[in-house]
């Protein structure tokens, strides 16, 4: 069954990759394969109870994440709707692509460390589309803020999910994990950053200043408004969570609805015709459901094998075929630019206690750093890369052609200085 499992896996993700010449939603692909992997599972257990209890296990998980999801994206999109980022766009007039390209990746970087990569990637290419016309443009800086994103997300304890795994596991402590990985994660975004300083020529074509009527009839004050709430519910999330200990995607509803209410206050005295223009249902049709819907069949498909046991199989061979700790951390950081890091980072978790390697040892910090910048290699390895390809129709080929050795030089020159680091300092 293990065999057949990862044969239906991989191609699956071969349609995927291939979703272009096929001209078939990559979605499709994706919800196919996750279904057809959890009926291999269930056709060959004898009792059918155990499958379906994990299968809910899992779709509860993975439902938290969806909602988070479908979540940042209406916010965005309400933001936009009421024309909020163009107080933000009017002030970048840069043209010249290379700076361009740094003003946008460094502010990825760092936004990723105070709210998450998943959201900052949504965020930034939202953004991005009112600056830059050109489709093409648009995909190279998509791509370098998937590798901002997710660099500027391993060094905090909640810019990715696998960081606050190991957080709330106390494997790390925000204080130490935020000290030794800030450099080797600016690093692993710096090299690709001066790689295209050199290659990268020419200027963006700005994109239209000019938007919709609606976004005209919308008051200055009201447009200040959306912005500045929609980005304090986006930065309030971690907040939330620290106190309630409730899921991020809790405080992400929560936001959510005080947005709800607040545009309809604000639109409370408009014609209907208007007023739903600016509204919660409207913004959610606005928000790209396939891409919702791929996400969902990507995250059920590596649902299920863990569930088969093959992700914590390949964690276990690793251990017992590689004698050196930096080598297994390495290998699964480049495992996480094919396979979700979140399980692999679980199944890690799982293998090694406490008592073997206590908190904030090297082992940790390293593999937070690796599994949370490896995922940028392929645009299918990370929740960022997942909703970039969604938003902006990245095709697997051209990012793995295009991006993924800048990502790959930076993941391994972030390691080298992590790696220098621990020698140097012994910390």
């Amino acid at each position: 069954m293990t065999i057949l499992l990862i044969l239906v896996f991989v191609l699956g993700y071969a349609a995927i990759a291939f979703e272009h010449p096929l001209k078939i939603d990559k979605a499709a692909f994706a919800l196919i394969t996750g279904v057809i992997l959890w009926t291999i599972i269930i056709t060959g257990a004898p009792d059918k109870h155990p499958v379906l209890d994990e299968l809910s296990h899992h779709l509860g998980e993975l439902s938290g994440i969806l909602f988070f999801l479908l979540g940042a994206m209406t916010i965005v999109e309400l933001i936009d709707a009421h024309g909020g980022f163009t107080i933000i766009t009017s002030r970048i007039n840069q043209t010249n692509k290379v700076k361009l390209l740094w003003t946008v990746s460094l502010i990825a970087f760092f936004l990723s460390a105070v709210l998450d990569n998943l959201t900052t990637t949504i965020v930034m290419v939202s953004l991005i589309r009112k600056l830059i016309r050109n489709p093409a443009d648009r995909l190279f800086f998509a791509g370098m803020i998937v590798i901002a994103a997710n660099a500027g997300g391993a060094w905090s304890p909640i810019g990715d999910v696998t960081t606050t795994m190991l957080w709330i596991g106390n494997q790390i402590t925000p204080f130490n994990i935020t000290t030794r990985l800030f450099l080797p994660s600016l690093v692993s975004l710096v090299v690709p950053l001066l790689f295209l300083s050199f290659t990268l020529k020419g200027k963006v074509e700005p994109a239209s200043r000019k938007s919709d009527d609606a976004e005209y009839s919308v008051r200055p004050i009201c447009r200040k408004i959306i912005l500045f709430s929609g980005i304090g519910m986006l930065l309030m999330v971690p907040v939330f969570k620290t106190i309630t200990h409730l899921p991020p995607y809790m405080g992400m509803l929560i936001g959510l609805g005080l947005l709800w209410i607040l545009t309809e206050i604000l639109h409370k005295d408009q014609d209907e015709e208007v007023k739903h223009s600016f509204s919660v249902a409207h913004a959610l049709r606005r928000t790209d459901t396939p891409s919702i819907l791929f996400f969902l069949g990507i995250l059920i498909s590596i649902a299920a094998l863990d569930s088969a046991g093959i992700l914590a199989s390949a964690a276990t061979w690793l251990s017992q075929t590689i004698p050196s700790l930096s080598a297994i951390v390495l290998s699964i950081g480049l495992l996480s630019a094919i396979v979700d890091n979140v399980p692999l980072v679980a199944a890690t978790m799982g293998m090694y206690d406490l008592s073997q390697f206590p908190t904030d040892h090297f082992f940790w910090e390293f593999l937070a750093y690796a599994a949370g910048t490896g995922g940028s290699i392929l645009i299918i390895g990370s929740a960022a890369g997942v909703a970039a390809m969604g938003m902006e129709k990245i095709n697997f080929l051209w990012y793995l052609k295009k991006i993924s050795l800048l990502a790959l030089l930076g993941y391994f020159a972030g390691a080298g200085v992590y790696l220098l680091e621990e020698v140097l300092f012994h910390m």
